[in-house]
This record gives structure tokens, C-alpha cells and sequence, in this order.
């Protein structure tokens, strides 16, 4: 597959079709492109929650300001971050990495101890920010793959957070919704579709050196 020739064919979706749904085949993709995104020091202090119910939805859309694509994508993704990042999140991600690499103790020992002492002297809202800047990469890799399976998708932060959480539960996971991301297939009317992108020349947003 031509990948600019995706990321061409990718756009902002505005008007999804509601007869259209992701196979389990392509929504298990987005679930291993999602685990598989890179994260700073590989912690993982994202989360996915995947929302298909329409009834949920439908609670949810006055909360993205009545963003259609929010009840008639397929389903809706949404990007969130720890409310906390604590020394045993740490130890349990060292634990797992000795468990599948059989990494010795002595080696893991100082890289731990440097990712909690770095995590000690950050305030709760650094270390939200810290994981937020994680979620904003998981957008990027989500939006790509999604591009290259043939996926609609429309990033969105335009909503509010605390009423997703309420509605969601997601507190109670001590977890803080930062993200949208509706997934599903383009409507054949919607005029976005076949607008041609508008972007800089390469050569005015990349420097060689």
C-alpha cells in the first residue's frame, strides 16, 4: 500500500456513515496499534476506552458540544491519561520487563530508581502533562494506521473533559479523559471528503541540514 497516498486519501472526518461498522478484525488492529504506540520510557500511563453503545454516545454528545461524528462514527475512542503516576507503577512496568525479558535484577535496578526519583520531583500536574504528551503521540499512531487500513477518524479536542469522566465513570479507574478520536467509515455526502488538502510546500516545513 502507497503510504502517502493514505495519508492523502486521510482527512478530518465530518460526516460518518451510521450503516457502516468496523469488522472486530480492524477494531482488534486499532487495539494492538494503540498497545503498541511508543511511549516515553515505554511506562504506558495511557488508556483506551472504547465506546460503541449509542445510548453512552448519545449521553456523550452534548459534552463535545454536539459534534455529530461523536454519536455516528462506529465507535469512539477515547484517549485518556493516569490521574497519578505512583512508585508502583514503576516497579509493576520493571517487573514485566524482567518477566518477559529476563532482564537481571542489577541491570534494572539504577534505571528504575532514576525513573522514580524523576517522577518524585514532578507536582501532580507535571506528571498529568507527562502522560498527556504520551496520549498526544497515541493520537498520531492511531490516525496513522487507522489511514493505512482504510479507517475514518477524526481527532477532536474539543469537549469537556470532567463531564466525560463523570459520565464515563472514568474517575473511579483513576483515570482523565484528554482525547476523541470517532472511528468509522466516511458518508458519501460529506463535501469534505474531496477537498484537496492545503499544506505548506516540503521545502518551507523542512529543514535539511
Amino acid at each position: 500500500m502507497d503510504t502517502i497516498k493514505q495519508l492523502q486519501w486521510r482527512y478530518a472526518t465530518k460526516k460518518f456513515d451510521v450503516t457502516k461498522k468496523l469488522s472486530a478484525e480492524k477494531l482488534n488492529v486499532v487495539k494492538q496499534a494503540f498497545n503498541l504506540t511508543a511511549t516515553s520510557f515505554g511506562l504506558q500511563t495511557i488508556k483506551l476506552v472504547i465506546v460503541e453503545d449509542k445510548t453512552v454516545r448519545q449521553s456523550l454528545l452534548k459534552a463535545a458540544f454536539n459534534q455529530k461524528q461523536v454519536v455516528d462514527a462506529s465507535h469512539l475512542l477515547v484517549i485518556c491519561v493516569q490521574s497519578d503516576i505512583s512508585t508502583t507503577d514503576i516497579d509493576n512496568y520493571y517487573k514485566n520487563i524482567k518477566g518477559i525479558r529476563k532482564t537481571s535484577e542489577t541491570i534494572l535496578k539504577p534505571y528504575r530508581e532514576d525513573l522514580v526519583n524523576m517522577m518524585a520531583k514532578k507536582s501532580v500536574a507535571q506528571r498529568q502533562q507527562w502522560s498527556t504528551n504520551q496520549a498526544y503521540i497515541a493520537l498520531g499512531n492511531l490516525m496513522t494506521v487507522c489511514a493505512m487500513e482504510g479507517i475514518d477518524s477524526c481527532p477532536m479536542e474539543g469537549f469537556l473533559p470532567q463531564e466525560y469522566d463523570r459520565i464515563l465513570e472514568l474517575d473511579k479507574q483513576g483515570l482523565k479523559s484528554v482525547l476523541l478520536l470517532p472511528l468509522g467509515y466516511r458518508a458519501a455526502d460529506d463535501m469534505f471528503s474531496e477537498l484537496k488538502k492545503v499544506r505548506r510546500p516540503i521545502n518551507e516545513g523542512v529543514i535539511e541540514i
